[in-house]
């Protein structure tokens, strides 16, 4: 194991780089979409070493559940360990639970919340109006199990609707509904789980946020023919819902509005999955590349080198 099982904990940091440079050369949609499977595996990784710490760093602590045999002198000198480093992997590992679960029970409570407000409301329609003066409005993802046009409803306050033209509305919505074709509260939750597991990772769920509404704010565009509109959709509603109301769970931080209504006044950003390899995007995408394939590689050996020693260790 060695020094392979310390190494997914700070490989992360090499995600960092293409995280600020992703929207420079990428379409916003490639951008969330590779920023959140970096996340993920990177976090997946950094869990896993996690669990390796504590079972090689506690294994000669009383009251342990391990086979008596994964603390002979034989099979530690095998298998390098430290029980400092095992005892924090243990208060580590709580945390990293305790943080996931937290923002996964807030991430349903809130959508348990929302569904429950439209229950007096026709559930066949996609849009839900809700009498409200404060200007919102939100993608509300359909429950577990349930069949839902586009996979959600839009809320949207009386409010809101009252300040925009009718244009404007059509591009508000386009934008939300953006949000639930793509799916985007998972790719949300999923970078967010991942900034739990390892507070390296935490810049990377603003660079989805803002990706995310990047990407909506393109398929809005798309679907309305006109950016310049879009574009003042977005600054609008940004100003008069300020403060309105707290961000849902599920939702995405809403990013810089000037530069995403300078990216829609711009023009079509292009739709290459991968930036070119002479640019600096194209560099930190092949760093964060290199940093996740070593990670997981690192994650593996460790895990499978403990197995072989821990199995050689263990009577039948």
């Amino acid at each position: 194991m060695g020094v392979f099982v310390l190494l997914p904990l700070v490989l992360p940091l090499t995600a960092l780089p293409l995280a600020r440079l992703a929207e420079q050369h990428l379409h916003p949609r490639s951008a969330a979409r590779l920023l959140t499977a970096a996340a993920a595996i990177l976090a997946s990784c950094s869990t896993l070493c996690l669990c390796l710490l504590v079972i090689v760093g506690t294994a000669q602590l009383p009251g342990n559940p391990l086979p008596d045999a994964w603390s002979d002198p034989e099979v530690r000198a095998a298998v390098p360990y430290n029980e400092v480093a095992g005892e924090l992997a243990i208060v580590a590992l709580a945390v990293v639970a305790t943080a996931c679960g937290l923002t996964i029970r807030r991430h349903y409570r809130f959508r348990a919340r929302a569904h429950r407000a439209l229950a007096g409301l026709p559930s066949t329609a996609e849009v839900a109006i809700l009498p409200d003066e404060a200007p919102y409005a939100y993608a509300l993802p359909a429950p577990r199990g349930t069949e839902a046009a586009r996979g959600g409803r839009i809320m949207v306050s009386t409010g809101m609707l009252a300040s925009l033209d009718e244009d404007e509305r059509d591009a508000l919505l386009a934008h939300e509904y953006a949000h639930l074709t793509g799916r985007h509260h998972r790719l949300l939750l999923a970078t967010r789980l991942a900034g739990c597991a390892n507070p390296l990772l935490r810049p990377l769920r603003a660079a989805v946020g803002y990706s995310t509404e990047r990407w909506a704010d393109e398929e809005a565009a798309q679907a309305t023919g006109d950016r310049r509109l879009t574009a003042r959709t977005v600054g609008k509603a940004a100003l008069i819902s300020h403060d309105a109301l707290p961000l849902p769970a599920f939702a995405a931080p809403g990013g810089p509005v000037p530069r995403r209504v300078a990216a829609l006044l711009g023009p079509v950003p292009p739709a290459r999955g991968w930036p070119p390899a002479l640019t600096p995007t194209g560099i930190a995408a092949l760093i964060a590349a290199a940093g996740t394939a070593v990670s997981t590689l690192s994650a593996l050996n460790a895990a499978f080198a403990l197995f072989l020693v821990l199995q050689a260790a263990t009577p039948l």
